[in-house]
């Protein structure tokens, strides 16, 4: 579950995993324990940190401070991601592809709590190989690495891209939701004489 870090910059951290290894010692076996956090604001902005200590809550500290300094800001598009990318770290692969406003975030815990930190919250994913939870958050973040903004292609390739097939389906999602002044507005119209007549002789 996502806690928060700094409620004035709205960072908040959600734990991936904490992981315990032993050593065995002459007086027995001395636990150590590592921890998996990632941090973002939910609005383009995430990191992923790694921290070891001898305690739990010392590790996942530890692993805050290391996933604040390695944050770093991502392009998205509306609720989702620009385009499809497939992002790889060691014998893992996790795909990324862009959804309709509605869909969610389909994905394990891992990938999730990544997508979610970062503010996306639309998308579809697929992993290949092994799923290790520290091998497929950095997958993840290979990923994102390759995701470019309209403008910057624009701006590179010096001349207009138009509406991608991105923004036409978010476009066509957006025109099934009803919005929340229409939703209201909905629940709070009059009764017709119709239904008024219809509660009368339900009574």
């Amino acid at each position: 579950m996502a806690e928060f870090l700094e409620e004035s910059s709205g960072l908040e951290s959600t734990t991936v995993g904490v992981y315990r290894t032993a050593a065995t010692v002459k007086g027995g076996r001395r636990f150590s324990f590592s921890s998996l956090v990632v941090v973002g604001d939910r609005h383009g902005r995430v990191g992923m940190g790694y921290g070891k200590a001898n305690q739990v809550p010392p590790a996942i500290e530890k692993a805050q401070k290391v996933a604040k300094r390695s944050m770093r800001a991502f392009p998205l598009s509306g609720r989702t991601i620009p385009h499809e990318v497939e992002g790889r770290f060691g014998a893992c692969r996790v795909r990324l592809l862009p959804a309709s406003p509605g869909t969610g975030v389909i994905a394990g815990a891992a990938v999730r709590a990544m997508l979610e930190m970062l503010g996306v919250q639309d998308c579809l994913t697929k992993s290949f190989g092994s799923n290790n939870p520290k091998n497929l958050i950095k997958a993840v973040m290979n990923g994102l690495e390759q995701l470019r903004s309209k403008e910057l292609i624009e701006s590179l390739r010096g001349t207009s891209v138009g509406e991608t097939q991105v923004e036409e389906m978010i476009a066509r999602g957006a025109a099934f939701i009803k919005q929340p002044e229409e939703a209201k507005s909905d629940s709070t119209e009059e009764p017709t004489e119709e239904t008024a007549a219809a509660e009368e002789a339900g009574n």
